[in-house]
């Protein structure tokens, strides 16, 4: 079958190990079923599996992609929570957390095997493009906001690097939960797009907010951390969920963290519990992914470049006819 994948590893240059061609279609087994992939949705993840994050080379070739909506063996539309290894997944209970890609092979293919525990209905309302970017950074996102810095309607929040999935994904759920959303980005463009989404202000890069606020959604890492965490109010809350900028600030602000008895509080990924409620929510509200591209699977090159430029707003969207 046709896939996309990691051949090597390149930590410098990452998209020389991408390859795309034909790779062994997954066999099924107990507990276990197929997926006919329609449709997934690229993540930053899968650059760091091209510079060997989380995936040494003794497991290459890896077909990379953790997110997907598709169709199952028995015709039903389904969408895929990505983190394997979980309580209840039918894998083993000794079996180590894991996302596809660092052990199983991955989407970015016409099919996928996962263990059956780990597909979700996928809601009528949404296209299998729109359900295919929810597992990763939609989900994420939902679980930073409501799980970790358990915001309410009427509480403010500050979301660094509009124009990343999670990012954008925390602008339109904050925006449709009721929060009063601050925005920021290098990019004017992107700043605009904040506020088309719902942000009430969308402000340059480490500019003073007009309040402080009572939560920060951090995805960017060293470039904003110090601004992230002199815009909380006391007792406010910073939650984080990746580090593209670098995971090592020159600034920690220990002291004003511990001062203002600041919370930082670290996100990975999200449950299948809260992915059915993220599915529920955007079916029952009208709320949908910010799809900056779609193209097909052997155009996926394209879409890694534009990812690893930065310059995308929202997810990028690979489909198979």
């Amino acid at each position: 079958m046709f896939a996309v994948y990691a051949a090597r590893i390149d930590r410098d240059q990452p998209l020389t190990g991408l390859e795309l061609g034909e790779r062994p279609a997954p066999e099924a087994r107990p507990g276990w079923s197929v997926v006919n992939v329609k449709a997934a949705s690229l993540n930053h993840h899968d650059l760091w599996s091209l510079r060997g994050v989380g995936l040494p080379e003794d497991r290459l070739p890896m077909i990379l992609g953790c997110d997907a909506a598709g169709v199952d063996e028995d015709g039903n539309e389904v969408v895929l929570h990505s983190v394997i290894g979980q309580t209840g997944h039918g894998v083993g209970p000794k079996e180590p957390r894991s996302i596809l890609t660092e052990r199983y092979q991955g989407t970015f293919a016409e099919q996928v095997a996962v263990p059956t525990w780990n597909i979700l209905p996928k809601p009528k309302e949404l296209s299998f493009e729109e359900a295919a970017c929810l597992p990763t950074a939609w989900l994420t996102a939902y679980r930073m906001l409501f799980t970790n810095a358990g915001v309410r309607p009427g509480d403010s929040v500050l979301v660094q690097g509009a124009g990343g999935g999670v990012a954008t994904a925390a602008i339109v759920l904050g925006k449709a939960a009721g929060l009063r959303v601050f925005a920021t980005s290098r990019d004017e463009a992107k700043r605009k797009r904040a506020l088309e989404l719902g942000a009430v202000e969308a402000l340059e890069s480490g500019a003073r907010l007009p309040q402080r606020v009572d939560a920060v959604i951090e995805t960017v890492g060293a470039a904003t951390w110090s601004h992230s965490v002199k815009s909380l109010r006391p007792g406010g809350t910073l939650v984080i969920s990746g580090a593209t900028s670098g995971d090592r600030p020159s600034h920690a602000e220990l002291t004003r963290i511990f001062f203002l008895e600041l919370k930082v509080v670290g996100s990975t990924m999200g449950t299948k519990d809260e992915l059915e409620d993220l599915l529920a929510f955007c079916a029952a509200t009208g709320v949908r992914p910010v799809i900056d591209e779609v193209l097909p699977m052997d155009r996926a090159r394209e879409g890694f470049e534009r990812l690893a430029a930065g310059d995308q707003f929202g997810k990028i969207v690979l489909t198979n006819s």
